[in-house]
């Protein structure tokens, strides 16, 4: 059986955050806990060594393999921050097209840096994620 290589840690998330730089970078992380936690309602953990992770869902698949994974979240990588808007089956389009400068992956949003977006639109995002997750899978705090 296949297990999940990221998983939550028990990481410190404001240690993890504070270790953010440079210092506007370490400012738009901690817009986006806040951010997260807001719309989320859930707190943060850190699911391997750098992804804040609100929320999880446990999945199963036709074939068998089943798991837990953050329900949305983010990480501070150093190109931009991925965005997790879990699992990727919506087409948010409609509400991309109003973000801002941002790129995209299956289930990843890359931004660069907070003042490029909306972050009202994000929430919006972020929110319109949750809800097309807990349509295929139970969503609960971490």
């Amino acid at each position: 059986m296949v297990t999940n290589k990221t998983v939550p840690t028990g990481a410190d998330v404001d240690l993890f955050l504070s270790a953010i730089s440079p210092e506007a970078r370490l400012a738009d992380g901690v817009r986006l806990d806040a951010l997260f936690r807001e719309v989320t309602g859930f707190p943060p953990v850190m699911w391997g060594p750098s992804m804040v992770g609100y929320g999880r869902y446990h999945y199963r698949y036709a074939s068998g393999r089943e798991g837990d994974f953050l329900a949305t979240g983010f990480s501070p990588r150093k190109a931009a921050f991925s965005i997790y808007i879990m699992p990727g089956y919506a087409d948010f389009s409609d509400i991309l097209a109003r973000l801002g400068k941002h790129r995209t992956g299956k289930s990843c949003l890359y931004v660069t840096r907070l003042s490029d977006i909306d972050l009202d639109v994000l929430a919006e995002l972020i929110e319109a994620g949750l809800e097309d997750l807990a349509r295929h899978w139970p969503v609960f705090p971490a």
